[in-house]
């Protein structure tokens, strides 16, 4: 009679590390689209700009259901469509700042301002009192205001022809006139 070969459990997947976290605690986050990075970036982030970002994720989620969201250089950015982006989050030791591609044209304008004409900022401190009205109406106002575009990343480079090392440079036969 043969025997049973005895299964040995399968060892539990280790739990992701955390993010490293770079200058202002900002994490970095690979490049990615969709909810679940936006939503890693947030959990590695802790205290008030946790609590605060994931209240921001949530409001712009509420003011428009269909969100594109993703994250680029260590940001999270939305978008109302997938492949462009109206909003971004970025963290720093003292606040949370929210750019908002076309906030110039934005009513009331929000109050940072930035070198680019078009961009304006909205810097939130832990203490600030977050005007939730105000960025629902911003949101779904930059939705309906041109956007940027994200780069596609290059999936397939096309190989630069060199010539071999061991070749000799093409020389002209024929000397220059003097």
């Amino acid at each position: 009679m043969k025997t049973r070969k005895e299964r040995t459990p399968k060892a539990k997947s280790a739990p992701r590390p955390r993010p490293r976290l770079l200058s202002g605690g900002n994490p970095q986050i690979a490049k990615a689209d969709g909810n679940e990075p936006v939503q890693a970036w947030i959990a590695a982030l802790s205290g008030w700009q946790q609590e605060r970002a994931l209240r921001i994720d949530a409001l712009v989620t509420r003011a428009l259901p269909s969100v594109a969201k993703c994250v680029r250089w260590n940001s999270p950015l939305y978008g109302a469509e997938a492949g462009t982006w109206f909003l971004g989050l970025h963290v720093f030791t003292k606040y949370l700042k929210l750019a908002f591609v076309s906030g110039a044209a934005l009513e009331p304008r929000p109050p940072g301002t930035s070198k680019q004409t078009k961009v304006r900022y909205l810097d939130v401190h832990e203490h600030d009192e977050l005007d939730e009205a105000q960025l629902a109406d911003w949101v779904k106002q930059s939705s309906r205001l041109p956007s940027e575009r994200l780069r596609v990343a290059k999936t397939e480079r096309t190989p630069k022809v060199r010539a071999p090392a061991s070749a000799a440079p093409l020389r002209s036969a024929a000397k220059p006139n003097a």
